[in-house]
């Protein structure tokens, strides 16, 4: 009588030692997982090591412009210079260092409310010279063909401190200076002249800066005077600067 039972047992504790063999295989899955994802970097790094660039120093010029009351009252003397260094965190990434100079020219041919006594001012000269610091991203062009991969496709976001002095170089009045913190975003290509070695860089950046002056009503014309082009009520206004480089890797 006891036989049947004990044969139903053995099949039930098969049964229960095969669903066990099936939840529990002979190794370790997320271990499996993790060998797998470094080995794929490992992979990565050697590919990175043997075919990308770790850093270079970026030389060239460009021009910079502005918008709202500020563009109009500045005219922009080119060139704009620029030097930068670019360090490779992988074939993706990169972050970037550098300084970039311009200066603008700005026509007052009447009185204004910041100096009432000096007649009409004539030409004022503004230098810009900013530090910045920022992050590239080059797009993954593998499956895009030859040529756009070939232009290195990247966005840019960058911090910079831009800091200005203005001379008033038709009238004995002080230098104005003082500086401002801003921001950068934008594209850029990049053409290879030799590969690894040297590249030509195209990049745009708009810029937000918060201008130590940007609200000043020392440019507004006294009296007023609804048919002048002169005079300005404020100096608020955005940045764009288009900059072409040479670019020499390692």
């Amino acid at each position: 009588m006891l036989l049947p039972f004990t044969v139903l047992g053995q099949s039930s504790d098969q049964v229960m030692q095969e669903i066990e063999d099936d939840l529990n295989p002979g190794s370790d899955i997320f271990s499996d997982f993790n060998e797998d994802l470094e080995s794929a970097q490992v992979l990565e790094d050697e590919r990175f090591y043997r075919y990308g660039r770790f850093f270079s120093v970026n030389l060239g010029g460009g021009f910079t412009t502005f918008t709202g009351n500020r563009g109009k009252a500045y005219e922009d003397n080119h060139p704009t210079f620029h030097l930068s260094v670019n360090y490779f965190l992988d074939f993706q990434k990169a972050i970037t260092l550098g300084i970039e100079y311009s200066k603008h020219t700005m026509i007052l041919d009447t009185v204004v409310n910041g100096y009432p006594d000096q007649g009409p001012i004539g030409a004022v000269v503004t230098d810009y010279s900013r530090v910045f610091v920022g992050y590239k991203y080059y797009i993954d062009t593998t499956d895009l063909g030859t040529a756009i991969t070939y232009s290195n496709p990247h966005f840019i976001g960058r911090l910079e401190y831009w800091y200005q002095t203005s001379k008033f170089i038709d009238r004995e009045i002080p230098k104005d200076s003082g500086g401002g913190i801003g921001t950068g975003i934008g594209m850029g290509l990049e053409f290879p002249v030799e590969l690894k070695q040297s590249y030509i860089s195209v990049e745009g950046i708009y810029h937000v800066v918060n201008f130590y002056d940007k609200f000043t009503q020392d440019f507004r014309q006294i009296p007023d005077d609804p048919d002048s082009t002169y005079g300005f009520e404020d100096l608020t206004g955005n940045v764009f600067s288009l900059v072409i480089t040479y670019n020499f890797t390692w």
